[in-house]
């Protein structure tokens, strides 16, 4: 009895080990990662379909604008050209779809403030209701991002913190992906200054 207990003994612990030791969670964290990733980029291309309705809204009535609308669709096509795959997601990666994501919204930005001078535009129906669909999307864009951001940080624990942290080691040798980080932090620390 005893020797087949000996025999036993060790399979257990190593089948307990394995078992909590990241076998499913590791897998299922980076699943989660790609789907959260996935939904950011979704809701960044939602905010890139908008943009062109956007500025043939504002061309109609701010033709002397041209400059602030060029800069929007330059940003936008800049933005659309870093499309980054979850499989090459790296600090440098992330780095230039932030860089690009940042333009766009710093463009669109100043397009809203130009927009302020033409009262007639600010009570276009149109423009009210695609504003409001940009101000849900920048909202949506919140949402996506801090999803991703939760999902992150829930992988590299799993792939950096034991117990689990050990079945990565032995097995999958995965390393822990980039998080987002906020573009400009200076500029975005100072509180805008509002004038009348």
């Amino acid at each position: 009895m005893k020797k087949y207990l000996s025999r036993l003994l060790p399979i257990f612990l190593l089948s307990m080990l394995l078992s909590s030791c990241g076998m499913q969670s590791i897998p299922t964290a980076a699943n989660q990662v790609e789907a959260d990733w996935a939904e950011v980029q979704n809701q960044y291309k939602r905010r890139s379909d908008l943009i062109p309705n956007l500025v043939e809204i504002v061309k109609g009535y701010a033709k002397h604008e041209e400059e602030t609308l060029t800069k929007v669709i330059e940003a936008r096509a800049n933005a659309t050209k870093v499309n980054v795959n979850i499989d090459q997601l790296n600090a440098d990666t992330m780095k230039k779809f932030q860089q690009a994501q940042g333009q766009l919204s710093s463009a669109l930005s100043r397009l809203m403030v130009s927009v302020e001078k033409y009262p007639d535009l600010k009570a276009n129906e149109n423009f009210r209701d695609l504003q409001s669909q940009l101000e849900g999307t920048e909202n949506r864009i919140t949402v996506a991002r801090n999803r991703y951001i939760e999902a992150i940080k829930e992988f590299n624990n799993l792939i950096t913190v034991p117990p689990t942290s050990w079945y990565n080691g032995m097995f999958l040798h995965l390393i822990k992906k980039p998080q987002f980080e906020v573009e400009n932090l200076q500029e975005v620390q100072n509180a805008p200054k509002v004038k009348f």
